[in-house]
């Protein structure tokens, strides 16, 4: 076969070999051939014959007109056989030319061509030449003209093995909705259905709508199945322009409840818990009562197996870190809001939430946001967000983010602040697939402002922009691109907002706000966080161990001395820990082609740059390039994601942070003297490979 794809001319016919159940089930085939682990499939003769017809067919629609098919049937051992299609495609049928005839102009050269996917000089594809008929219609349809048709005609000289098709837009008459007659609803009211509608009464009838507020029916999750037809004329031969439209529903259960548990590497066990009511005191209204609780078991799973070690040797409580996280809201929305394109949304939240070695972030407060649809899939969000939110980060984060490392000033800054921004979002998706596309594009635009306007005490501007598109490759492959930028900065105001007093010149960021790289949605080739500036922190029990004949460093006297580069001192008995910082540009392109049924792999070349001002005596900027490989199975929750990143070694110069104790009082000091570290240099290959697990794609 050198025409069509073996797997479509398989999907065709009815003989079918026998096959273990799932790729993940192939080594249990090998052991067993029970029907849990695989099917058998038993040959049928008659069925076999037919299948020679339903191939010349397969090829017949896609311009193979003279394709001969026969079939020969091999034993295999016992009661076993291999059939083998012997299959000569012939020449193919080609179009000489195609001619697109509307006595009315109502579309444009332009979508004509975009429309019309059956090629000239190419196979007469019957499939194709349905295809291009189909999406005239639609566009005729788009245009008021419900009843409008398209005829086609095919011209073939089968001495040339040639073919004329010419297409003829028949738009007919406009069309008007005269009437909306909603049946089937018991508990939901007709006027909420009515609100849902993007068309009323005395509206142009166009079916793009019609499916736009089915969609919307269904995403309500009010009912198990929702129509929306013109009701068909009393004489068929004599169709009417006014359309009566027929809103049929059939009712779902309003209440769902549901829990679940999992585990990953970095959070332990998670606990999760959710109740919805999609018809809350009618007119569609919802509610959600969520909650999760993470980090469970994470004093005695931290370090072991494929579990993060969060660990941070030099804090002063190591027990934050192992604290369960939560995060708790009440969400209220009501959709359709003064318009079918309007969505209302109120929120209560709490929450606790950590970053191993970076910070403990809790808060609580409330959330207001207006929805409107701008057009299809393209949603514009204004959100503001009341907070009260106590950061618990180690004393390192405050001591180089902030630049203040005194006790006085570090429980200032752990008290609770108000944290409320204002923000404006828009999101457009225009991809063919949720979760695993290959044609389209996605993109989602923020900015966000919180002063004293908006009563918040961390005060900043920040901007994003993130995009991704996608090019398809045959029928499964694709190329995607992906690009993130990101910019913030910190009002100066916020130094006596929170308490401190004089602006401290560095800027001071919630660590929420501030930006990170690096990890299985960023750039692959660094763990969580690590691509960006650090600071190096370890224990002064290490210091003084290998640091003995410094007197200054062993007698405490002054620890700034301590040399972090003293003999035996290795790069894996210091913990690097990201700084953050105010601008980020991350890019990736990655190809993903099919390897064996639901199985694909992946190639990617991942880039980002961190840079940050908080301290000039720090590296100003991160940035690296690394490339990567990895596998993904489509399973029915999503893609499971196995990714390879190579990091780029290198070394890096980085600043060394420890604890004093003074009188009983620990504080932070950084070391006179810095370290030069380079954990994967004079390792092998693996010592550069970073894993990746994941649901869901990259981007």
């Amino acid at each position: 076969m050198k025409v069509v794809r073996q797997s479509d001319l398989l999907q065709s016919i009815y003989t079918t070999s026998s096959h273990c159940n799932g790729f993940l089930l192939v080594p249990f085939c090998w052991i067993s051939k029970a029907k849990y682990f695989y099917t058998k499939n038993y040959l049928d003769h008659k069925e076999l014959e037919r299948d020679v017809l339903r191939a010349r067919v397969f090829y017949w629609k896609r311009g193979y007109r003279e394709a001969e098919v026969d079939t020969v049937v091999v034993p295999r051992g016992k009661n076993q056989v291999g059939v083998t299609f012997l299959i000569k495609e012939g020449p193919a049928t080609t179009v000489s030319d195609i001619i697109v005839s509307q006595p009315t102009p109502l579309l444009s050269r332009r979508e004509l061509s975009r429309r019309v996917v059956l090629a000239k000089n190419a196979p007469l594809n019957l499939i194709r030449l349905d295809s291009s008929r189909i999406s005239l219609q639609s566009a005729l349809f788009d245009q008021g003209y419900a009843d409008a048709e398209v005829d086609t005609a095919v011209v073939i000289d089968t001495t040339s093995r040639t073919a004329v098709v010419k297409l003829t837009l028949v738009p007919k008459y406009k069309t008007t909705v005269e009437d909306i007659v909603i049946t089937g609803n018991q508990g939901v009211s007709q006027r909420t259905i009515g609100k849902s509608l993007t068309f009323h009464i005395g509206d142009i009838f166009k079916r793009s709508e019609m499916l736009r507020s089915q969609r919307a029916l269904y995403e309500s999750n009010l009912f198990r199945r929702a129509a929306i037809e013109p009701r068909p004329p009393i004489d068929i031969a004599t169709p009417d322009s006014a359309k009566i439209v027929v809103v049929t529903v059939q009712e779902a259960p309003p209440r769902e409840a549901r829990m679940s548990a999992g585990f990953n590497t970095v959070d332990f066990f998670q606990v999760d818990g959710r109740f919805t009511h999609y018809n809350f005191m009618g007119s569609a209204r919802r509610l959600d009562i969520q909650a999760v609780v993470g980090n469970l078991f994470a004093s005695s799973l931290n370090g072991r197996g494929i579990f993060h070690n969060a660990s941070v040797p030099q804090t002063s409580q190591l027990a934050r870190y192992f604290v369960p996280t939560y995060n708790a809201s009440i969400d209220l929305r009501q959709p359709w809001f003064l318009s079918p394109h309007n969505e209302l949304a109120l929120s209560l939240f709490t929450h606790r939430r950590s970053a191993p070695g970076i910070y403990v972030d809790r808060g609580y407060g409330t959330s207001f946001t207006f929805t409107r649809d701008v057009a299809e899939r393209a949603p514009l969000s204004l959100n503001y967000r009341f907070e009260i939110s106590k950061v618990d980060a180690g004393d390192v984060y405050f001591c180089i983010n902030y630049g203040v490392c005194d006790t006085p000033t570090l429980e200032a800054l752990r008290g609770n602040q108000r944290l409320s921004p204002f923000s404006i979002t828009s999101v457009i998706d225009r991809t063919n697939d949720p979760f695993s596309p290959n044609r389209g594009y996605r993109a989602n635009a923020s900015v966000e402002h919180a002063s004293a306007y908006t009563m918040s005490d961390f005060r900043y501007n920040r901007a994003t922009l993130d995009g991704a598109g996608f090019f398809a490759v045959r029928t499964r492959g694709a190329i995607g691109a992906h690009a993130r930028i990101g910019w913030v900065s910190p009002l100066g105001s916020t130094s006596q907002a929170v308490g401190i007093g004089a602006d401290l010149g560095n800027g001071i960021l919630h660590p929420r706000k501030r930006f990170y790289a690096g990890g299985s949605h960023s750039v692959r080739g660094f763990g969580e966080n690590q691509l960006g500036p650090r600071v190096l922190t370890i224990p002064i029990t290490s210091l003084q161990s290998h640091d003995s004949l410094n007197v200054a460093c062993t007698s405490g006297t002054d620890v700034t001395a301590c040399d972090p580069s003293a003999g035996g001192l290795l790069d894996r008995d210091f913990q690097p820990s990201p700084l953050g910082g105010n601008f980020v540009v991350e890019g990736s392109v990655e190809a993903r082609f099919p390897l064996w049924r639901d199985l694909m792999g992946a190639g990617f070349v991942d880039a980002g740059m961190v840079r940050q001002k908080t301290d000039p005596t720090l590296p100003k900027r991160k940035a690296a390039i690394t490339p990567g490989f990895g596998v993904r199975y489509h399973s029915p929750v999503g893609p499971i994601r196995a990714d390879v990143g190579i990091n780029p070694g290198g070394t890096e110069s980085l600043p060394v942070v420890t604890e004093n104790v003074v009188n009983g009082q620990k504080t932070l000091v950084t070391l006179q003297k810095r370290r030069t570290y380079a954990p994967t240099k004079g390792g092998g290959f693996l010592d550069r490979v970073v894993l990746h697990l994941s649901i869901g794609e990259a981007f």
